[in-house]
């Protein structure tokens, strides 16, 4: 399993220093950083302008391959981005919103995943029962919202809660309170606060994509031999059940996980710029707008590394839970 998951890796850091370079590449063919300095008022001088431009590796007149191989000699040398169309480190800039998004997505993914295998499992022991009936109906519904629906409905739904009860119990702007000087606990208490409705957003999400296919999963296994003997050595069925009928329905959806985790990071865009969250979902939108190439090849390497790592620990799961992928 070593040598399968050392080969995973390597390729894993190729692809996304791939996806990074097209990312860099597709911005700076497209963008147009020398319009936010003509747009200035008063308009510097144009050597001033070439002069900015030069420095931050973003003039136009330069051949874009020569740019390129810039950014990529300052990346793969020194680590380093480069600097934002204002002049500030992208390498701080990361370190400050990677943190806000992984708090999200991280929680999120948890939550979201955890809760839809359980509900889907137990969905399809109790199939077209009252249970199943009812997730079947709340997941087909979040799935036909699209995320950015649910975010801007949960945080009308908590303005009106707020109002009616008079205690202001969701917060919905923002990432804490700004100004707040409450002592450790009431810190943590008002970060608790404003992240609940952007993380119940992310969730819902993956709650009602796992919650279905885990159920299609596990009534693939139920009927199945290796199950019926084993209660038939012994084994209650709620043991027979976890032990091998959900370990063996899990293998498929661990797979399925990567692939939604892409989706995830999409949904965390919508979100942070919903509830004034600034991560790095928000900050490749941002980036956009302001024709800032270096930020938004930061953004895509973050994302990329956030995809590949939950691909790598879809790996390190499916050899686990399947045992031939050890003799790979």
């Amino acid at each position: 399993m070593g040598k399968f998951l050392v080969r995973r890796f390597i390729s894993y850091l190729v692809l996304i220093f791939l996806a990074s370079s097209f990312a860099y590449l597709l911005a700076a063919a497209t963008l147009s950083p020398r319009t936010n300095f003509d747009q200035l008022q008063p308009r510097p001088s144009q050597e001033a302008i070439e002069k900015e431009l030069d420095k931050l590796n973003l003039n136009d007149n330069t051949p874009i391959a020569q740019r390129y191989g810039t950014w990529v000699r300052d990346l793969v040398l020194h680590g380093d981005f480069g600097q934002t169309i204002d002049d500030q480190s992208v390498n701080e800039a990361v370190a400050r919103k990677a943190g806000v998004t992984l708090r999200l997505i991280i929680v999120g993914t948890g939550l979201g995943c955890s809760v839809g295998v359980a509900i889907g499992a137990y969905s399809a022991v109790k199939q077209y029962r009252g249970f199943d009936k009812a997730a079947t109906a709340a997941a087909f519904f979040v799935l036909a919202v699209p995320t950015v629906v649910i975010a801007v409905s949960m945080r009308e739904a908590a303005r009106w809660f707020n109002d009616v009860t008079g205690v202001r119990f969701f917060e919905y702007g923002g990432e804490y309170t700004a100004g707040l000087d409450a002592g450790f606990w009431g810190t943590l208490a008002d970060r608790l606060q404003h992240g609940i409705l952007p993380t119940l957003t992310l969730a819902l999400a993956l709650f009602a994509a796992f919650s279905r296919y885990q159920r299609n999963m596990m009534l693939d296994v139920l009927g199945s031999d290796f199950v019926r003997t084993a209660m038939a050595k012994g084994l209650t069925r709620r043991a027979a059940l976890l032990k091998h009928a959900l370990r063996t329905a899990l293998i498929p959806t661990i797979t399925y996980f990567t692939f939604t985790f892409g989706i995830l990071l999409a949904g965390t865009t919508f979100t942070e710029k919903i509830y004034g969250w600034h991560g790095m979902g928000a900050w490749v939108v941002d980036s956009i707008t302001q024709n800032d190439v270096n930020a938004v090849a930061a953004v895509t390497f973050f994302m990329a590394v956030c995809v590949m790592a939950a691909s790598f620990l879809s790996d390190i799961l499916y050899a686990w839970l399947d045992p031939r992928v050890r003799v790979s």
